[in-house]
């Protein structure tokens, strides 16, 4: 059996989607563990290639002490789908009160089909992330309704 490696950190960053540079953010965090910066980003830049542009990524690093890492991906978080499907740049200031958009049920469940690709959601079903993502859109002032007419 083979001996675990010793973890020297975890960073966590948000990283656009094929845009990851050895400039910071990226570069600094890396840096101070003597990480290989361009290893890193042309393996986030390649799994990430099959999303927009611009996309903000969720990635945790786990930098070993033998200056290797591995990381994971991510998708978007559930506020940034709302907002893109809605339109909005933010929330209602007054969820509950000011209503910021509204949204079908339809956009919900497939914003919930993009989330369960994430690693901690694949054994949870669609219906508990569905669930999940209309509280979202509630505390951020986006209605959900069966059919937007």
């Amino acid at each position: 059996m083979s001996v675990p490696k010793a973890v020297a950190a975890t960073i966590r960053l948000t990283v656009p989607a094929g845009g990851a540079r050895p400039a910071p953010p990226v570069g600094p965090a890396l840096g101070q563990y003597r990480l290989n910066l361009m290893a890193f980003c042309k393996d986030f830049n390649a799994r990430t290639q099959k999303y927009k542009a611009d996309t903000p990524m969720a990635v945790t690093i786990t930098a070993y002490k033998d200056n290797t890492f591995e990381f994971t991906v991510k998708s978007p978080s559930v506020s940034w789908y709302l907002k893109k499907a809605a339109g909005v740049d933010s929330g209602s200031s007054r969820p509950g009160h000011v209503t910021a958009s509204t949204l079908s049920v339809r956009h919900v469940f497939e914003i919930a089909k993009a989330k369960q690709s994430d690693p901690f959601l694949q054994n949870m079903p669609l219906e508990s992330i569905s669930k999940s993502i209309i509280g979202t859109a509630n505390s951020m002032g986006i209605k959900i309704v069966k059919d937007l007419d």
